[in-house]
């Protein structure tokens, strides 16, 4: 099947899928295998960049929420220690052996977790840490220990995860969109972002920042603050912060994000946290 009528297949599925079980068999228990492949092959993404804008192929989440349909519950074998666990989704490593590791050409140390469905380019370290199926992590990106990629998130190449970052998935309802981050973002230790956030490139969040669609992003760089949401320009410094709100037992702080300034030409794109933030004179 061609991309254009594998979609036409899987859109016309999802509009009928209370008819869509375990029992299904033909062309659409076809398509949506096909189309997790591609998702795990990296030959499709469920977002990708080009020349007018971010455009998210709604269709690939459909496939990936129809797959819960089609699939039973069963053990899942790759457990620590050979143990198994209880789910629909059967891990990205299943039945791989030095070969398939060798031509992936990424690192996955003991405890990195990988659903079947998302894509691991080459050159990325995966330290203990979750990436969920959809999700695409680009080459030679670091997910830290302890960091959870989402479902269908968009992670750019040359990328840093550090520590425990939590990176939100999004499979429903079907139109929503997922957390992005663009070429070259650092994200600090127990950051999160979620429910959409795009990360222009190059940008470093700093150690537990909290970006969600609704959090205030506020530019202190200028003479007046400028407010915006869901979106950190490239290149931007980004610390936590809170801005008085009043409520009516009275003004309290309430959280928020400061763009505190742009890394600056000479900085290298994989610099060090403390180091991007030094030119601020912020602790991390």
């Amino acid at each position: 099947m061609s991309h254009t009528d594998l979609a036409k297949t899987i859109e016309a599925a999802w509009d009928d899928r209370a008819s869509v079980g375990a029992g299904t068999t033909g062309p659409v228990r076809e398509a949506v295998e096909a189309a997790l492949e591609l998702l795990d092959s990296g030959t499709l993404r469920v977002a990708e960049k080009g020349e007018g804008g971010w455009t998210v192929h709604q269709w690939l989440k459909k496939a990936v929420l129809l797959s819960f349909r089609l699939t039973d519950m069963g053990a899942i074998p790759g457990g620590p220690g050979g143990s198994t666990w209880w789910d629909k989704v059967p891990s990205k490593f299943d039945g791989w052996g030095e070969n398939r590791f060798r031509a992936a050409g990424f690192r996955a140390v003991p405890g990195a977790i990988v659903r079947r469905g998302a894509h691991v380019a080459p050159g990325v370290v995966l330290m203990p840490s979750f990436v969920n199926l959809g999700a695409h992590v680009g080459e030679n990106t670091m997910v830290d220990t302890w960091a959870t990629v989402g479902s269908c998130a968009q992670i750019g190449r040359d990328c840093h995860l550090a520590g425990g970052v939590g990176i939100g998935g999004v499979l429903e309802p079907a139109g929503a969109q997922p957390v992005i981050l663009e070429d070259g973002v650092f994200v600090g230790s127990r950051a999160v972002v979620v429910e959409g956030v795009r990360v222009g490139r190059e940008a470093v969040l700093g150690a537990g920042v909290v970006l969600t669609s609704s959090t205030v992003i506020v530019d202190v760089t200028g003479d007046a603050p400028v407010e915006s949401r869901g979106f950190v320009p490239p290149r931007s410094v980004v610390i936590p912060g809170t801005r008085p709100k009043r409520f009516p037992a009275g003004e309290f702080g309430v959280p928020c994000a400061l763009v505190i300034g742009q890394r600056s030409a000479t900085t290298d794109r994989k610099v060090s946290l403390n180091a991007a933030l030094r030119d601020f004179a912020v602790p991390v």
